[in-house]
């Protein structure tokens, strides 16, 4: 008999999920939020800092964010053909 294993992989290593922070830009889907997300990085020849600005169509079951609040957001399994991301809270309120 040979002894074999289902999982070499904890619970913990599964759990462990892209997080990042952005900024709501649109609202106007039910249940669904496009969140802009900002990185700044170097040219490598001339040293200059550039922004990146990538935006993800992001899962927000309850409708909690409004355009302009800033959220954290973590990777999850496909929920649509471009949703990705689902909202994990919001951390300032837009005025």
């Amino acid at each position: 008999m040979s002894d074999t294993t289902a999982s070499t992989t904890t619970p913990a290593a599964r759990s462990e999920h892209k997080r990042v922070v952005g900024v709501v830009v649109s609202d106007k889907m039910q249940k669904t939020r496009v969140v802009a997300v900002t990185t700044l990085h170097q040219h490598e020849k001339y040293g200059k800092f550039l922004k990146r600005t990538q935006k993800f169509h992001t899962h927000d079951e309850n409708n909690d964010s409004k355009t302009g609040d800033k959220v954290l957001i973590v990777e999850t399994r496909p929920l649509s053909k471009t949703k990705r991301w689902r909202l994990m809270q919001v951390l300032e309120r837009a005025v």
